[in-house]
Protein backbone atom coordinates (compact mmCIF):
# COMPACT_ATOMS: atom_id res chain seq x y z
CA UNK A 1 0.00 0.00 0.00
CA UNK A 2 1.59 3.17 -0.89
CA UNK A 3 2.16 6.15 1.92
CA UNK A 4 0.32 9.14 1.56
CA UNK A 5 2.79 12.36 0.23
CA UNK A 6 2.77 14.63 3.01
CA UNK A 7 4.80 18.05 3.98
CA UNK A 8 6.07 18.53 7.27
CA UNK A 9 6.62 21.79 8.05
CA UNK A 10 8.32 22.60 5.23
CA UNK A 11 9.71 25.99 4.12
CA UNK A 12 11.45 26.92 1.15
CA UNK A 13 13.30 30.30 0.48
CA UNK A 14 15.50 31.52 -2.72
CA UNK A 15 17.74 33.98 -3.02
CA UNK A 16 16.49 37.04 -3.80
CA UNK A 17 18.49 39.40 -7.11
CA UNK A 18 21.65 37.50 -6.49
CA UNK A 19 24.88 39.69 -5.69
CA UNK A 20 23.10 42.08 -4.91
CA UNK A 21 23.32 41.56 -1.23
CA UNK A 22 19.29 41.70 -0.17
CA UNK A 23 19.46 37.57 1.06
CA UNK A 24 16.42 35.21 0.78
CA UNK A 25 12.87 35.49 0.01
CA UNK A 26 10.95 32.78 1.71
CA UNK A 27 8.59 31.53 -0.83
CA UNK A 28 6.73 28.58 1.09
CA UNK A 29 6.60 29.55 5.04
CA UNK A 30 6.05 26.40 7.31
CA UNK A 31 3.77 24.33 5.53
CA UNK A 32 1.82 20.80 7.27
CA UNK A 33 -0.46 19.09 4.36
CA UNK A 34 -1.03 15.74 3.19
CA UNK A 35 -2.34 14.32 -0.16
CA UNK A 36 -4.01 11.43 0.72
CA UNK A 37 -3.51 8.13 -1.97
CA UNK A 38 -5.88 8.54 -4.77
CA UNK A 39 -7.22 11.55 -4.64
CA UNK A 40 -7.80 15.01 -6.52
CA UNK A 41 -6.37 18.33 -4.68
CA UNK A 42 -6.66 21.64 -6.21
CA UNK A 43 -4.09 24.14 -5.15
CA UNK A 44 -5.39 27.05 -5.25
CA UNK A 45 -4.42 30.81 -4.40
CA UNK A 46 -3.47 34.11 -5.97
CA UNK A 47 -0.17 34.67 -8.21
CA UNK A 48 3.21 34.33 -6.01
CA UNK A 49 1.19 32.70 -3.02
CA UNK A 50 3.36 29.27 -3.63
CA UNK A 51 1.40 26.88 -5.76
CA UNK A 52 4.64 26.72 -8.09
CA UNK A 53 6.79 25.83 -5.48
CA UNK A 54 5.24 23.47 -4.08
CA UNK A 55 4.70 21.27 -7.50
CA UNK A 56 8.20 21.58 -7.69
CA UNK A 57 8.86 20.33 -4.37
CA UNK A 58 6.47 17.55 -5.01
CA UNK A 59 8.17 17.11 -8.10
CA UNK A 60 11.68 16.85 -6.85
CA UNK A 61 12.89 19.76 -8.65
CA UNK A 62 12.97 22.05 -5.50
CA UNK A 63 13.92 20.78 -2.17
CA UNK A 64 12.92 22.36 1.10
CA UNK A 65 15.35 24.87 2.77
CA UNK A 66 13.97 23.35 6.05
CA UNK A 67 11.44 20.42 7.24
CA UNK A 68 10.64 17.03 4.84
CA UNK A 69 8.48 15.64 2.48
CA UNK A 70 7.29 12.07 3.02
CA UNK A 71 5.76 9.35 0.55
CA UNK A 72 7.04 10.89 -2.66
CA UNK A 73 6.77 7.83 -4.72
CA UNK A 74 9.61 6.75 -7.53
CA UNK A 75 7.06 7.51 -10.90
CA UNK A 76 6.06 11.09 -10.51
CA UNK A 77 4.83 13.45 -13.74
CA UNK A 78 4.48 17.07 -13.40
CA UNK A 79 2.63 18.78 -16.26
CA UNK A 80 3.76 22.11 -16.94
CA UNK A 81 1.45 24.88 -18.24
CA UNK A 82 3.77 25.59 -21.01
CA UNK A 83 5.49 23.34 -23.32
CA UNK A 84 9.35 23.05 -22.43
CA UNK A 85 10.11 21.98 -26.34
CA UNK A 86 10.92 24.77 -28.42
CA UNK A 87 7.82 25.48 -30.45
CA UNK A 88 9.74 25.28 -33.83
CA UNK A 89 11.42 22.11 -33.00
CA UNK A 90 10.18 19.77 -35.79
CA UNK A 91 8.63 17.39 -33.06
CA UNK A 92 5.33 15.34 -33.66
CA UNK A 93 2.68 14.94 -31.34
CA UNK A 94 2.84 11.71 -31.42
CA UNK A 95 6.49 11.89 -30.43
CA UNK A 96 5.42 14.60 -27.45
CA UNK A 97 3.15 12.16 -25.75
CA UNK A 98 6.07 8.99 -26.23
CA UNK A 99 8.00 10.79 -24.00
CA UNK A 100 5.78 9.80 -21.08
CA UNK A 101 7.52 6.45 -21.81
CA UNK A 102 10.63 6.80 -22.79
CA UNK A 103 12.27 6.99 -19.03
CA UNK A 104 11.16 3.17 -18.73
CA UNK A 105 13.27 3.08 -22.42
CA UNK A 106 16.36 4.31 -20.39
CA UNK A 107 16.16 7.71 -20.87
CA UNK A 108 18.24 9.95 -18.73
CA UNK A 109 16.89 13.54 -19.06
CA UNK A 110 13.56 15.14 -18.96
CA UNK A 111 14.91 18.13 -19.88
CA UNK A 112 16.27 17.51 -23.18
CA UNK A 113 14.31 16.27 -25.92
CA UNK A 114 17.60 15.98 -28.19
CA UNK A 115 18.51 13.16 -25.50
CA UNK A 116 14.88 11.32 -25.94
CA UNK A 117 14.99 10.78 -29.75
CA UNK A 118 17.13 8.13 -30.37
CA UNK A 119 14.65 6.55 -27.67
CA UNK A 120 11.45 6.48 -29.59
CA UNK A 121 12.88 3.62 -31.85
CA UNK A 122 13.38 1.65 -28.93
CA UNK A 123 10.03 1.95 -26.97
CA UNK A 124 8.19 -2.21 -26.63
CA UNK A 125 5.27 -3.32 -28.10
CA UNK A 126 3.35 -1.77 -24.63
CA UNK A 127 4.94 1.42 -24.75
CA UNK A 128 3.06 2.25 -27.83
CA UNK A 129 -0.43 0.94 -26.74
CA UNK A 130 -0.12 3.37 -23.73
CA UNK A 131 0.91 6.23 -25.86
CA UNK A 132 -2.24 5.48 -27.94
CA UNK A 133 -4.52 4.70 -25.38
CA UNK A 134 -3.17 8.27 -23.77
CA UNK A 135 -4.11 9.87 -27.34
CA UNK A 136 -7.31 8.41 -27.77
CA UNK A 137 -8.33 9.73 -23.79
CA UNK A 138 -7.63 13.25 -24.42
CA UNK A 139 -9.41 13.22 -28.37
CA UNK A 140 -5.49 14.05 -29.97
CA UNK A 141 -4.87 11.07 -32.44
CA UNK A 142 -6.17 13.11 -35.33
CA UNK A 143 -3.03 15.40 -34.50
CA UNK A 144 -0.66 12.59 -34.17
CA UNK A 145 1.52 13.77 -37.07
CA UNK A 146 1.46 17.17 -37.03
CA UNK A 147 4.02 19.25 -34.94
CA UNK A 148 4.10 21.60 -31.94
CA UNK A 149 4.12 24.43 -34.31
CA UNK A 150 1.06 23.90 -36.05
CA UNK A 151 -0.71 23.55 -33.00
CA UNK A 152 -3.30 25.98 -31.09
CA UNK A 153 -2.66 26.70 -27.72
CA UNK A 154 -4.86 24.82 -26.06
CA UNK A 155 -3.86 22.14 -28.35
CA UNK A 156 -0.60 21.86 -27.00
CA UNK A 157 -1.77 22.38 -23.53
CA UNK A 158 -3.75 19.00 -24.42
CA UNK A 159 -0.77 17.00 -25.49
CA UNK A 160 1.63 17.97 -22.73
CA UNK A 161 -1.44 16.33 -20.53
CA UNK A 162 -1.57 13.12 -22.77
CA UNK A 163 2.53 13.20 -21.99
CA UNK A 164 1.46 13.19 -18.40
CA UNK A 165 -1.44 9.98 -18.89
CA UNK A 166 1.16 7.86 -21.05
CA UNK A 167 3.42 7.71 -18.02
CA UNK A 168 1.41 6.34 -15.67
CA UNK A 169 2.74 7.78 -12.91
CA UNK A 170 1.36 6.92 -9.68
CA UNK A 171 1.52 11.05 -8.73
CA UNK A 172 0.29 13.42 -11.21
CA UNK A 173 1.26 17.05 -10.45
CA UNK A 174 -0.81 19.74 -13.03
CA UNK A 175 0.24 23.16 -13.51
CA UNK A 176 -2.74 24.74 -14.94
CA UNK A 177 -4.40 21.87 -17.05
CA UNK A 178 -7.58 24.16 -18.25
CA UNK A 179 -5.78 27.20 -18.75
CA UNK A 180 -6.33 27.70 -23.39
CA UNK A 181 -8.56 25.09 -23.43
CA UNK A 182 -12.11 25.08 -24.83
CA UNK A 183 -15.25 23.53 -23.18
CA UNK A 184 -15.09 20.02 -25.37
CA UNK A 185 -11.49 19.91 -23.88
CA UNK A 186 -11.86 20.71 -20.53
CA UNK A 187 -14.41 18.01 -20.57
CA UNK A 188 -11.78 15.34 -21.74
CA UNK A 189 -9.01 16.54 -19.32
CA UNK A 190 -11.84 16.81 -16.32
CA UNK A 191 -12.82 13.00 -17.24
CA UNK A 192 -9.02 11.49 -17.59
CA UNK A 193 -8.32 13.17 -14.65
CA UNK A 194 -11.26 11.30 -12.59
CA UNK A 195 -10.08 8.13 -14.31
CA UNK A 196 -6.72 8.01 -12.71
CA UNK A 197 -7.83 8.74 -9.35
CA UNK A 198 -9.94 5.54 -9.65
CA UNK A 199 -6.81 4.29 -10.87
CA UNK A 200 -5.41 5.20 -7.18
CA UNK A 201 -3.63 7.69 -8.86
CA UNK A 202 -2.79 10.76 -6.46
CA UNK A 203 -3.57 13.94 -8.36
CA UNK A 204 -2.86 17.58 -6.93
CA UNK A 205 -3.55 20.55 -9.38
CA UNK A 206 -2.48 24.06 -9.40
CA UNK A 207 -5.31 26.75 -10.47
CA UNK A 208 -6.96 29.48 -10.69
CA UNK A 209 -10.02 28.36 -12.16
CA UNK A 210 -13.07 27.46 -10.09
CA UNK A 211 -14.06 24.42 -11.98
CA UNK A 212 -11.40 22.08 -11.34
CA UNK A 213 -11.05 23.04 -7.91
CA UNK A 214 -14.95 22.58 -7.60
CA UNK A 215 -14.61 18.58 -9.10
CA UNK A 216 -11.75 17.95 -6.89
CA UNK A 217 -11.99 15.83 -3.90
CA UNK A 218 -10.35 18.44 -1.54
CA UNK A 219 -8.53 22.35 -2.01
CA UNK A 220 -5.79 23.68 -0.09
CA UNK A 221 -5.78 27.58 -0.44
CA UNK A 222 -2.30 29.22 -0.21
CA UNK A 223 -1.69 32.73 0.75
CA UNK A 224 1.45 34.68 1.50
CA UNK A 225 3.45 30.91 1.12
CA UNK A 226 1.35 29.24 4.41
CA UNK A 227 -1.65 26.92 3.95
CA UNK A 228 -5.03 29.19 4.79
CA UNK A 229 -7.22 26.14 4.15
CA UNK A 230 -7.27 22.72 3.71
CA UNK A 231 -10.43 20.61 3.34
Amino acid sequence: MRETVSLHDVCHSYVQNPGSGHGHSLSLDHVTVAFPVGSVTALTGPNGCGKSTLIGLLAGTLHPTHGRITGRPDNICIVPQHSQTPELFPVTVRDTVAMGRWHRAGGRSRHSILRYLPYVRRLSRSDHIAVHRAMERTGITDLADRTLADLSGGQRQRTLITQGLAQEATLLLLDEPLSAVDTATAYLIGRAIAEEKDAGVTVIIATHDRDPAADADRTVALDGGRVVMAG
